[in-house]
């Protein structure tokens, strides 16, 4: 949980603060355009091995997961291989497709490849490590290797040593050794036994495999496209503007991240014991907790984000309402606890991975639509739609399959703070520098907030936790 919030903490330094500072902003919108179009690429590259290693391995013998483990191995060299053939032989229409708009995007193809190959072989490696009950370093790399290694990166490039291309040369460099580093540590938990032999289910296997393929792409379609398209009908600048933008509000969602740790492993106990009173408890005690939290997060960002904005260069100023729209859709998520542990955990999951899909061709659409005609603000619209429609898609699922909502009484009465808060700053501004400002301003509405939970004990975890936290403060 801590790899989390530091990585987001270096994330945010290196997003918001030294890309917007030190890079250019076509460049640094040719980084997000990278990244996001790689994110895309994984499960594909990946063929789905990442959760299938970990769904199946303990099905095994100890003597058939050698075979197993090797199959693992070698099938995401089956995704590589179609993509790379396919920008083989159709590189120059992909790169005249992808830099109609934005001829710099044409000579960085093959940066593209490489970083969704390396998150592919990084996904396959950290399940490695999943399935010996060690995750720790794996959520160390993936959320704080790279970006620590991306600040030293930029810090490099304003001090001159390195250029821009070599800078790109570097980003790549640095995905490619996480999955080394990853790679050698996964096989130090479990070394390779090389066994050439397919599984007895192998057929299984391979069609969740595909199932999985169709909905991780989806979900990174949901969450990445809007970055891919932007550069298909905008000035690649507007990447920049907007990647900062969906940044700042992602931080609504760093709780939940944090604590899907926990609950997944609690959901999948329960839904085995069979125990759906249990269920239902924390379903809805992580809605009414990750509520607590996301809420006020956004609205703190809300209520700063005139002062944060005076932080950043002026050409990244524009981005209220992606923050608005990409934060809300953010809250829905939260609100809605460990829904997706449910799901995934359940018999219905083809279902929802089908119907991802569905909704990923709609954020595509939509996109298509919107970009042209309203730039970065028509692409946080349509993620917003298509984020709402398929959380209000899961969320009637969960209620008819299972009979269970998320919402109680406590969760209407944190809505009603939250507005109330809304309304008594929202006209409000201090007269003095930015930091200021956003400290004083979130201090008072913080103490205001946790007297309010307190005072009303809208959440019996939160209560408790105050309580404890006050009893230690008073006895030191």
């Amino acid at each position: 949980m801590a790899s989390t919030y530091i990585g987001f903490a270096f994330g945010a330094i290196n997003t918001v603060f030294l890309y917007t500072k030190i890079l250019p902003d076509a460049y640094y919108g040719l980084v997000t355009f990278i990244l996001a179009s790689g994110a895309i690429l994984m499960p594909l590259m990946a063929f789905g091995v990442h959760n299938t290693l970990v769904k199946f391995y303990n099905t095994y013998s100890e003597d058939s997961r050698a075979g197993f483990l090797t199959t693992m191995l070698g099938v995401p060299l089956l995704g590589i291989i179609s993509v790379l053939v396919l920008l083989l032989l159709f590189q120059g229409s992909i790169a005249k497709a992808l830099s109609s708009q934005n001829a710099l995007v044409q000579d960085y193809l093959w940066h593209v490849f490489w970083v969704g190959a390396a998150m592919a072989y990084f996904e396959v490696f950290f399940a490695w490590s999943k399935v010996q009950l060690k995750s720790a370093f794996g959520n160390l790399m993936k959320e704080v290797f790279g970006r620590v290694g991306v600040t030293v990166l930029l810090l490099l490039f304003y001090l001159e040593t390195i250029d821009l291309s070599l800078f790109f040369i570097c980003l790549v460099g640095l995905y490619l050794l996480r999955t080394l580093i990853m790679g050698i540590y996964a096989v130090l938990l479990h070394p390779i036994r090389w066994r050439f032999i397919l599984p007895d289910n192998f057929r299984e296997v391979m069609l969740y495999s595909l199932l999985i393929i169709l909905g991780g792409s989806a979900a990174l379609i949901l969450l990445e496209i809007d970055k891919v398209m932007i550069n298909q009908f905008k000035e690649i600048e507007n990447v920049a503007y907007y990647g900062v933008a969906v940044y700042i509000a992602t931080v609504v969602i760093v709780p939940s991240r944090a604590m899907h740790q926990i609950t997944y492993p609690l959901t999948a106990n329960l839904m085995a014991e069979g125990d759906s009173f249990g269920l239902t408890r924390l379903y809805q005690k992580t809605s009414l907790t990750l509520f607590i939290v996301s809420g006020i997060v956004f609205l703190l960002i809300m209520l700063n984000l005139k002062d944060f904005f005076l932080l950043l260069p002026e050409t990244y100023r524009d981005g209220t309402l992606v923050v608005f729209l990409i934060g809300l859709a953010m809250v829905f998520d939260s609100v809605l606890g460990n829904i997706n542990s449910i799901l995934y955990n359940s018999q219905y999951y083809k279902t929802i991975l089908l119907f991802g899909v569905g909704l990923a061709i709609l954020t595509i659409i939509l996109n298509w639509i919107l970009i042209p005609i309203y730039g970065i603000e028509g692409a946080a619209i349509a993620s917003f739609t298509a984020i709402g429609i398929f959380n209000l898609a899961k969320l009637v699922f969960v209620k008819v399959k299972f009979g269970m909502i998320p919402f109680t009484g406590a969760t209407f009465r944190v809505f009603w703070a939250l507005l109330l808060l809304a309304v008594l700053f929202g006209i409000f501004d201090f007269g003095f520098h930015p930091i200021v400002n956003i400290l004083l301003k979130s201090a008072i509405i913080g103490v205001m907030y946790v007297g309010i939970l307190f005072r009303f004990e809208l959440s019996e975890d939160v209560t408790g936790y105050l309580s404890r936290w006050l009893k230690r403060d008073e006895s030191a």
